[in-house]
């Protein structure tokens, strides 16, 4: 199994925009517009976002500490696979038992409390990271995102679940799938408009 690229280092936060056709990729992903995107923090290796970097205050005023966005549907579906498989149950069982497992899971909250304090202060979820950080494992999709966009060696459990993934982008990547049904929409446009 190959394990996707380490994304490129990101301009700080706030000093670019989100491409149209990033967002309107991810759109595609959830099946309704995102929300509070800060950047792309990861590209799955068929080119499309898979995790996005979203603000600590959502539009409408809500807090949201989910800093670090999986998206791409079929990575999603194999965390969550490996989620009902019992897999987050046995991760915080050994952080009970693994003294250095723990310290590095720690580690592992507070770079994900500063990389969203870069992307501004959120009073009402201070202190609070994402995913079950720093003593559980509540959510794989959370950690797997922050591997992700971290690259490895930030996120232990993340990367130990992202080692279990098969390649999801294979055997036809997204962006292909996408790419065939705009070109068949185009055509039939054209067809429907006479030409």
């Amino acid at each position: 199994m190959s394990v996707p690229s380490r994304p490129s280092p990101q301009p700080e936060a706030g000093t670019h925009q989100v491409e149209v056709a990033d967002l309107d990729a991810v759109e595609r992903q959830l099946g309704r517009p995102p929300r509070g995107v800060a950047e792309v923090a990861h590209r799955c290796p068929c080119g499309e976002p898979d995790v996005l970097r979203t603000e600590p205050r959502l539009p409408d005023g809500t807090p949201f500490p989910t800093t670090y966005y999986a998206t791409c549907p079929r990575l999603t579906g194999a965390v969550s696979t490996l989620e009902t498989g019992g897999l987050m149950k046995e991760m915080t069982e050994r952080l009970a038992h693994d003294e250095e497992l723990a310290a590095a899971y720690a580690r592992a909250h507070e770079h994900y409390l500063a990389q969203r304090a870069e992307l501004g202060d959120v009073p009402e979820i201070d202190g609070i990271s994402a995913g079950g950080m720093p003593t559980r494992v509540k959510c794989l999709h959370v950690l797997v995102a922050h591997s992700l966009a971290a690259g490895p060696g930030v996120n232990p459990l993340g990367d130990e679940a992202l080692a279990m993934l098969d390649d999801w982008w294979l055997p036809t990547s997204c962006a292909a799938v996408h790419a065939a049904e705009d070109a068949a929409a185009e055509v039939a446009a054209e067809v429907a408009a006479g030409e």
